[in-house]
């Protein structure tokens, strides 16, 4: 009798559930792990803010006791959206000014714009506008570079999104500092407070080569050394930006900021749309990320980043919104993957050129690599953030499906998204935003609008 009680015991023990937090199942999990593995009728399980194991609905429903779940039977589970260059607090400058070519837009438009209008209250509820944008469209970690940064980073961590967030350096007076001492001493502050923050990695982001001297891009560079952050600098936008570069300086702008040491430890650079062959072998000898802007780009009329040329180098080449004061008018990483994919194809004649599966992979485990976070989020594995989201199956747009990859790229949209988890909290449950007063985000952004309106005489 004792033996046969022993033996219930251990088979008691050996087949006792793990406690989880979260088991989210689906019709498809997309994990996007090296084997970039899609697990029909899957589950996610989640304890804490991480993912404790990925695997068929059937083996993690015998392996864990939850104590929520998510059923979605008719969606397909992916890791969150990854964007590498935003300026999200510039969503209070939707469409401000369109059409325009960027240096005109800038300095016609932006620029004076801004010195009007930008303050840290500017930047918090533009910032939460833009977070409420991304998170019901997917993306669950961006990069951005703008002003009162500190705010930027409240408003994230409030809306409970991932966020690189760059101070921006900028050689003339700008919103928050009138010199670019001052504003390397408010990076340095802004780098102090939050580098230790669990959705927060701080950055500092000198603006661009001509818009800051060498001796700022030094200094930017070794603060960012210093408190071991990523340095998120524009790079190489238009070809009169190059032109301007050969003149003043005789040599590209990728090249100039390597002479200077810019490269000299992880750097995000955005745009890079007009780079030669030997900038692109120094941004890979240097390990530097690149943030691909499509629709900016186009929409600016910049030109085509060589994209499929960076990714064949290995180089670690992720998706931007850019905007969207005008430059992109939104967030949706759902239409840059797709405009993504097919601008390489027109551009090289080959519609072989960027695949769905490559595309999307930009938008999230190439896109970690580009951020250096690879090994935090982008993917679906055990061990890293619980960053996910459901993308709904049941639309006309998603009947019939032969390929995942195929849907996520050229037919599924930022509005087909049902739910977003970071860091294991659930932020959308059904299309709707659990922990944000929506309405009031709403109000106060279009409110802001009808001041700039009246600042700018429109």
């Amino acid at each position: 009798m004792l033996r046969y009680c022993v033996s219930l015991l251990v088979a008691a023990t050996v087949f006792a559930a793990e406690p989880a937090d979260w088991v989210i199942t689906g019709r498809y999990v997309v994990t996007m792990n090296p084997r970039r593995e899609v697990i029909e009728d899957g589950a996610v399980a989640v304890n804490g803010t991480a993912i404790a194991a990925v695997g068929k609905r059937a083996e993690i429903d015998r392996r864990f006791d939850a104590r929520k779940r998510l059923n979605r039977p008719d969606a397909l589970i992916a890791p969150g959206l990854i964007n590498t260059h935003t300026h999200a607090a510039m969503s209070l400058f939707r469409g401000i000014a369109d059409d325009l070519r960027l240096q005109d837009w800038l300095e016609k438009y932006i620029f004076p714009a801004e010195a009007k209008n930008v303050s840290s209250e500017f930047v918090r509820w533009g910032t939460k506008l833009a977070c409420l944008e991304m998170m019901l469209s997917g993306t669950t970690t961006f990069a951005d570079m703008y002003y009162f940064e500190e705010a930027a980073a409240e408003a994230t961590v409030e809306c409970g999104l991932r966020g690189v967030l760059g101070q921006t350096i900028i050689g003339f007076p700008s919103p928050d500092a009138k010199t670019p001492a001052a504003a390397l001493k408010r990076a340095e502050a802004f780098l102090r407070r939050y580098r230790n923050d669990s959705l927060v990695v701080p950055a500092i982001a000198p603006h661009a080569l001509y818009t800051n001297s060498g001796a700022t891009l030094k200094a930017s560079r070794e603060l960012a050394n210093r408190y071991g952050v990523p340095l998120l600098i524009h790079l190489s936008e238009t070809r009169t930006e190059n032109e301007e570069s050969r003149v003043k300086h005789g040599a590209t702008p990728t090249q100039v900021l390597n002479r200077l040491g810019v490269f000299n430890g992880r750097t995000v650079a955005a745009h890079c749309v007009w780079l030669d062959e030997q900038d692109r072998r120094l941004l890979k000898e240097r390990n530097a990320g690149i943030a691909h802007c499509a629709s900016s780009n186009m929409k600016l009329a910049s030109g085509v980043a060589p994209v499929v040329d960076l990714l064949d180098l290995g180089i670690a080449t992720g998706l931007g919104t850019d905007g969207p004061a005008g430059s992109n008018n939104d967030f949706d990483l759902f239409e840059e993957m797709d405009l993504a994919s097919k601008l390489q194809k027109v551009t090289t004649g080959d519609p072989r050129a960027l695949p769905a599966a490559q595309a999307f992979a930009m938008a999230t485990i190439t896109g970690a690599r580009a951020l250096g976070m690879e090994h935090e989020i982008g993917s679906l594995e055990a061990g890293k953030r619980a960053d996910l989201i459901t993308v709904s199956l049941n639309r006309p747009n998603a009947i019939p499906l032969y390929s995942v990859f195929s849907h996520l790229v050229y037919a599924l949209k930022g509005s087909d998204v049902s739910d977003v988890m970071v860091n294991g909290k659930l932020l959308v449950e059904q299309r709707r935003a659990k922990q944000l007063d929506a309405e009031e985000i709403l109000r106060r952004g279009a409110s802001f609008g009808l001041r700039i309106s009246r600042s700018i005489g429109k």
